[in-house]
Order: C-alpha cells, then sequence, then structure tokens
C-alpha cells in the first residue's frame, strides 16, 4: 500500500482548484477546511497517511467520516438538506450530522464536535457508537463510524452546513424515502442501522 504525504505548498493540489473554491465558500465555517490535514486510511481502517482533505476528495483517498443519528425529547430524527455548495451530496437530504475526521482525531471525538457544531449546540451528551462501515462508491470511500444522541436542546443549525432542517417521526421520514433525494453514504448506514447491523 502506497503511503501519501503532506503536500508542501501552499496552493491546490493538481485539478483541484475548485474544490478549494467551493471549501472556502462553504465548509470553513464549520468542522474542517479544505487545507486541514486529514488521515488517509487502507481497507482495515488503519493509517497510512496523511493529505489536505481537498486532496482526498479530489483523488479518491479513503478516508474517515463520523455520522450521528440526532433524535429530539419525542424521539423524532433530525433530518436536514444540505447547501447547494457542500463539495460532497450539495443540495441533499441527510439522516444524520457528522463529517470527516482531522487527522490523528478519534471517531468519538469526532462525532461530539461534528454533532455540536452542524445543530448549533454545546453541551450535548457524549453520541453512542453503534457500529462501523467501508463506505465505497464511485470515488468516494470512507470508513464510517455511526452513531446516536438525544439533543434535547433548541438546535440552531450553521447556515453554512444546513439550509433546511426538521424533526420527523419514523412514519414521517419513511415517506420522505421515497420522494426526497437522499446523501447515499446516509441512506446505507441509515440500512444498515435498520437492520441491526
Amino acid at each position: 500500500m502506497p503511503r501519501f504525504a503532506v503536500r508542501k505548498s501552499a496552493g491546490p493540489a493538481a485539478g483541484a482548484g475548485w474544490l478549494n473554491r467551493v471549501m472556502s465558500e462553504g465548509d470553513t465555517a464549520a468542522g474542517l477546511s479544505a487545507d486541514e490535514i486529514i488521515d488517509v486510511v487502507d481497507e482495515q481502517d488503519r493509517v497510512v497517511g496523511q493529505v489536505r482533505r481537498a486532496e482526498a476528495y479530489a483523488r479518491g483517498l479513503r478516508h474517515r467520516a463520523a455520522f450521528v443519528l440526532v433524535r429530539d425529547g419525542e424521539g423524532r430524527i433530525f433530518v436536514h438538506r444540505r447547501t447547494a455548495h457542500k463539495l460532497v451530496f450539495p443540495s441533499l437530504y441527510d439522516l444524520f450530522v457528522g463529517g470527516v475526521l482531522g487527522a490523528g482525531e478519534s471517531y468519538d471525538e469526532a462525532a461530539l464536535r461534528e454533532a455540536e457544531e452542524e445543530l448549533g449546540v454545546s453541551g450535548l451528551p457524549q453520541p453512542e457508537p453503534l457500529f462501523r462501515f467501508l463506505y465505497e462508491e464511485g470515488a468516494h470511500t470512507w470508513w464510517s463510524a455511526v452513531y446516536q444522541v438525544r439533543c434535547d436542546l433548541p438546535v440552531s443549525p450553521q447556515p453554512s452546513e444546513v439550509a433546511w432542517h426538521g424533526f420527523l417521526t419514523e412514519e414521517e421520514l419513511a415517506e420522505r424515502l421515497e420522494q426526497w433525494p437522499w446523501v447515499p453514504d446516509g441512506l446505507e448506514a441509515y440500512r444498515r442501522l435498520r437492520a441491526g447491523a
């Protein structure tokens, strides 16, 4: 397995100029920016190198992500539509909050950080780990750790991340799964969750 080194130049990765532009417009307000370093991992989720986030996307390098299913006090699920300028899966609906892990960051740390950032809350309980799976579709590949958490706090999602949000019952969600365009990795995680992954 080849090792990847951190790119030393300040310029964008070859062919990835648009990635840096899009990320600087939409992904720097929360979470990791295009220039932040993330771990590259192999098929067994072992770290084999580190690169800038934009380069990982441009080259289709496997990395790590945390997904958090959020329920309110009534058991409803937090659902949102991603903003149009998101780097991956823009304008699609998602059942999870979460995102990419920074270099050296644990799944648990990323799950809490991402959930608080995307929901716009602080003091959230540590999300409960459920399972992990390797997501691979086309140029997209990442190890995904799936969590759940209850949020009794009023949410205020970041406009840079979330274009629309709501809490849906299981029945409402089941109906909309057939109607709305969803992020494929989130659908796969939800399918596995429902199947008892």
